[in-house]
């Protein structure tokens, strides 16, 4: 964690004396998710909205994160989850204390139904575009993804998106007094992308990663093996995954890092090593993977 001003207090994130540390949670009357649901369950079903870290909050569903960033000129939303999923999302954000037409920026990790069902509705309702890097764009603007998806067939279509602006690799995404950076990390689908940007309460200030989804899965016609420039890719996004500014760590699958655990305090919320973890655990996997499939195993 990256604290000004304050060397004593950085020296002590560092060590993990404030592991534990997490931000008060708002008020709310949603019941809580399930602690023993699946990465399966929930993916429409409505979550306690709540403050994670300075200007960033939980608006999204018990099995889907949806990310909203708040700044001085409005917000951005990252993700839409399910096609069911938009009431809620909408709910949580004006249970914050904010409008759904706050949102003038809404961006996307990767272009699969759970995750970007909800980004037509989300945009009418708010009328920002929706930011995604070119091979993820050309799926929205269809509604369904094609042959160059390893999962491709195996997820239904989702509402197309109207108004999609491409963006890069790297690109700086501006509104106001935000900056959110985007990380090109293709590999659970070719248009996967990751943001990474700082949020500060007071003095202390955290770099949040919301990396997308790196789990090495496919329909049954799909050999990773049989495609070495994918994984060429993936390798590289597993890298970049470990290198990236990571204080604290989020994922469009809760699950998969563990966030109400830590946004509950039974987990610690600031772990800077959690990105190099992560990709760690994605790089076993897709070794793993590519074992099963020489040996017949998989798909």
């Amino acid at each position: 964690m990256s604290i000004r001003r304050l060397p004593l207090l950085s020296t002590l994130f560092a060590i993990g004396i404030f592991a534990g540390w997490q931000s008060p949670a708002f008020a709310s009357d949603v019941p809580q998710c399930p602690a023993d649901a699946s990465p399966m369950d929930g993916w429409s079903d409505r979550a306690p909205p709540r403050k994670i870290f300075g200007n960033t909050y939980y608006v999204g569903t018990c099995g889907i994160s949806s990310i909203l960033v708040v700044g001085k000129q409005g917000a951005i939303l990252i993700d839409g989850a399910t096609e069911k999923a938009p009431a809620a999302i909408e709910a949580n954000i004006r249970a914050l204390g904010f409008k759904p037409s706050d949102v003038k920026l809404i961006l996307s990790t990767h272009d699969h139904n759970d995750h970007a069902g909800g980004l037509a509705q989300l945009q009418r309702d708010s009328g920002a575009p929706v930011l995604a890097r070119a091979p993820a764009a050309a799926t929205l603007r269809r509604g369904s993804s094609d042959r160059s998806d390893p999962q491709f067939g195996e997820l239904g279509k989702f509402p197309r998106v109207t108004h999609v602006r491409v963006i890069a690799d790297g690109q700086v995404v501006r509104l106001g007094d935000l900056k959110l950076v985007a990380h090109a990390t293709p590999g659970h689908t070719p248009g996967s992308t990751s943001w990474t940007w700082r949020s500060c309460e007071g003095e202390r200030c955290a770099n949040i990663a919301y990396v997308d989804s790196l789990t090495a899965i496919s329909n049954k016609q799909y050999r990773y093996g049989d495609h070495p420039a994918y994984v060429t890719a993936f390798r590289h996004t597993i890298a970049t995954v470990a290198s990236l500014p990571c204080d604290l760590l989020l994922t469009p699958h809760p699950t998969a890092s563990d966030m109400f655990a830590r946004f509950a305090g039974t987990k610690p919320l600031i772990d800077a090593g959690a990105c190099k973890t992560f990709s760690l655990h994605a790089g076993e996997a897709l070794d793993q993977r590519l074992t099963d499939e020489a040996n017949g195993k998989a798909p």
